[in-house]
């Protein structure tokens, strides 16, 4: 009798056990993180990392009472070796999420691994039409933009300018050709040139021939999205070439900050003044925001980066996913339902999701201004877009 009130008692005592605790029986959060660590475009890979580790400080290192780790890949800037390490996240760590991922071209070659061996995928920058449109999966969620809708922002900008003829340069990859596409679907005047340029590991960086051509071409405007070092690259041979009073420069993702210490320190002050479209800034006036920015410029004595604003972000969708079935991560059902909420503080404000996990947010026009400190960052100078949803969400069967 005394043997089978033990084992009663020892089953209730492991039952009320596991209505406390997590289901799975880890007793961590894991986070495989895949961004770009080597070569010149490290600058964008470490905006990133230092985000999800402050994100992570800010947490107290815990979602739902679990530890949080991150593990940390290098995708080399190519596509192949981003795949690799997708693989090893999944198959070798068994990670919970797959986040980060700087590059449209990685992104793709990635999707497979981590979305075959059931895991969530969050992009914290990537957004190719093709995982918005027809690859969309339940799986995937970004805390970015689709790649079509900064530049078509910026299209509905030059109109309300009155740009009548714009000269067109970009690199030649997937992310290159959707702003392309982009600003061509709501630009309404006439595209007088355009420049694909190289990419990849021996990316082009002289443009002083397609800047020739610009010159010649009649434009009023040009148009460009040269992300990481091709950005300060390209800014200082267009102010060298003496076209900052010829030809008024509109940006995506070239002008930020990243580049703008650099061209700061090189007293390149052609960029002052210059716009470009994006749905977040420094200044954006919510909570979480500036508790972001002034924790990070506090640890890091920078502004941040929108790759960092993003990256940061991912850590709090995740934290809410993992509350919402309280630490129970074999609910895949409740942590999907959670994130497709975005029910969690985002430094963009308020926003929703769309049927293919694409944010429905807001694009503004913003322009680069010196701060009291003499430090030249961006500002907010009017809502282009409120509510954007992108162009591919209607090919998407979810």
């Amino acid at each position: 009798m005394r043997n089978k009130l033990a084992i009663a008692l020892g089953l209730a005592t492991c039952l009320l056990a596991l209505a406390f605790h997590p289901a799975k029986g880890a007793d961590k959060v894991k986070i495989g993180f895949v961004t770009t660590l080597t070569t010149g475009a490290a600058v964008m890979g470490r905006d990133m990392k230092d985000a999800v580790d402050l994100a992570v400080e800010h947490i107290g290192g815990k979602m739902a009472g679990l530890d949080v780790e991150i593990i940390y890949e290098d995708d080399g800037f190519k596509p192949e070796i981003g795949k690799q390490k997708a693989d090893k996240l999944v198959k070798s760590d068994d990670v919970d999420f797959v986040v980060g991922f700087i590059w449209s071209h990685v992104l793709l070659a990635s999707r497979k691994s981590v979305l075959d061996a059931g895991k969530f995928l969050i992009s914290s920058n990537a957004g190719p039409s093709q995982l918005a449109g027809k690859l969309c999966h339940e799986n995937f969620f970004s805390t970015s933009w689709q790649n079509d809708q900064t530049p078509m922002a910026m299209g509905e900008v030059l109109n309300r300018k009155g740009v009548k003829k714009l000269y067109i340069m970009a690199p030649n990859y997937a992310a290159g050709k959707n702003m392309v596409s982009g600003v061509e679907r709501t630009f309404t005047g006439e595209v007088v040139g355009k420049d694909m340029t190289k990419w990849g590991k021996d990316a082009q960086l002289d443009f002083s021939a397609e800047l020739a051509k610009a010159r010649a071409s009649g434009a009023d405007g040009i148009f460009v999205f040269y992300p990481g070092p091709a950005g300060p690259a390209f800014i200082k041979q267009y102010e060298q070439a003496g076209l900052v009073d010829v030809l008024p420069l509109y940006t995506v993702f070239t002008v930020d900050s990243i580049s703008l210490p650099r061209l700061q320190k090189a007293g390149l002050k052609g960029v002052l003044g210059s716009q470009m479209t994006m749905y977040w800034t420094p200044d954006l006036d919510f909570p979480q925001n500036r508790k972001f920015v002034s924790g990070y410029r506090a640890k890091f004595e920078r502004y941040p980066t929108h790759y960092a604003a993003q990256s940061y972000d991912a850590i709090f969708l995740i934290k809410s996913a993992v509350e919402a079935v309280n630490g129970n991560l074999d609910d895949m059902d409740g942590m999907r339902a959670a994130m497709a909420d975005a029910d969690y503080p985002s430094v963009r404000g308020p926003y929703t999701y769309g049927n293919n996990h694409f944010p429905i947010q807001n694009f503004y026009l913003r322009k680069v201004v010196e701060d009291e400190d003499g430090n030249w960052t961006t500002q907010v100078v009017e809502t282009v877009y409120t509510a954007h949803q992108d162009t591919y969400a209607s090919e998407c069967k979810m």
